[in-house]
């Protein structure tokens, strides 16, 4: 008797070494920093960048920051990604088939493929866990699923950025309020979202002659910005600042984890961050809503680094509030969408 075919789902997230150590990260980092997506010049020059001048080195300082959020499951953002799925997986029930796979390290996009392909299936919805667009994380994923999912005579769906959808942003805000106390317990909100280059926000449709970076530019979503990276996180800020009721003059929007000298978009978190004391602030929560599972760039670059840089300024208190991670009120979430 053959079996029923269920409906596939795949949930992408983006990676994560295999362990902190630096051979380890140094494999990750090489499978990441040469994929033309993130770092968008030609292979010659992409070769001689990573190989040459970041391999040699970067290993050695990012598996030392590795060490400091690892746990005895090993890496956070896997170990929450294989809870989200496994909890999705319950919600769907037993006519679905949730795999997570990783862009970058394991489980890999060709390994998911392979277990989806392996069980007879009638759809397949793909979800990559970016809530916004950009090149270097939601259409690098695409294009490598696509790859290797091949030719499949069942119908294909790719689930588009959820940067705005109520379905996201209400378990964001049920999630955030879990953490923080009382709005009026904390000085500021900051909002501090993953940096991309500029100039991947000026490949995108529509974005090529008017980008101002600015923030009237981002200051709706529109036809011409639709595709923004920029545009889509202040869109994401003010939804949860407004299901969170937190005032417009008391929250902020930064972005992170910039790489190289090339111009990122602004402003710069970890230079915005220990200003924040001479302004009054000294009591600060901070969101990082480009993350749907908490992972190196919010554990051990905000709730550490920074953290670090905010009291050693002055500041009292940073609060890192948690991502979604595999919270009940995310996995309903991630159901609902996919059923949708």
């Amino acid at each position: 008797m053959q079996d029923t075919p269920k409906k596939g789902v795949l949930l992408l997230n983006l990676g994560t070494p295999d362990a902190p150590t630096p051979p380890a990260v140094a494999r990750y980092l090489a499978e990441f920093l040469m994929d033309p997506y993130v770092i968008d010049i030609p292979w010659v020059a992409r070769w001689l960048l990573v190989y040459g001048l970041i391999l040699p080195r970067r290993p050695f300082t990012s598996s030392a920051a590795y060490k400091k959020i690892w746990t005895e499951e090993g890496s956070p953002l896997l170990q929450y990604t294989l809870q989200l799925a496994t909890k999705v997986q319950q919600q769907l029930g037993g006519d679905y088939l949730v795999v997570p796979a990783m862009r970058y390290g394991r489980p890999s996009i060709r390994e998911a493929i392979e277990l989806l392909k392996a069980s007879p299936l009638s759809s397949l919805t793909v979800l990559p866990l970016y809530p916004q667009y950009s090149l270097a994380a939601t259409e690098s994923s695409i294009a490598e699923t696509k790859k290797r999912l091949g030719a499949v005579s069942y119908p294909v769906r790719f689930l588009q950025p959820f940067y705005s959808h109520p379905e996201y942003l209400d378990a964001a805000a049920a999630v955030s309020r879990d953490a923080l106390k009382a709005v009026s317990e904390h000085d500021y909100f900051l909002f501090s979202f993953h940096g991309i280059p500029e100039r991947q926000i000026s490949k995108l449709a529509g974005c090529e002659s008017h980008c101002e970076f600015s923030d009237d530019c981002c200051a709706k979503i529109e036809g011409k910005n639709s595709q923004c990276y920029r545009a889509q996180c202040f869109e994401t800020a003010r939804g949860l600042a407004s299901r969170l009721a937190i005032p417009e003059e008391r929250y902020g929007i930064s972005f992170q984890s910039r790489l190289g000298r090339t111009p990122w978009i602004r402003p710069y978190t970890d230079l915005l961050i220990p200003e924040f004391p001479k302004q009054g602030i000294r009591k600060l929560a901070v969101f990082c809503p480009s993350f749907v599972a908490d992972c190196l760039e919010t554990l051990e670059e905000i709730d550490i680094r920074a953290k670090e840089s905010f009291l050693a300024a002055g500041g009292e208190q940073l609060t890192l509030v948690p991502s979604l991670n595999a919270a009940d009120p995310w996995a309903e979430a991630v159901s609902r969408m996919v059923m949708a």
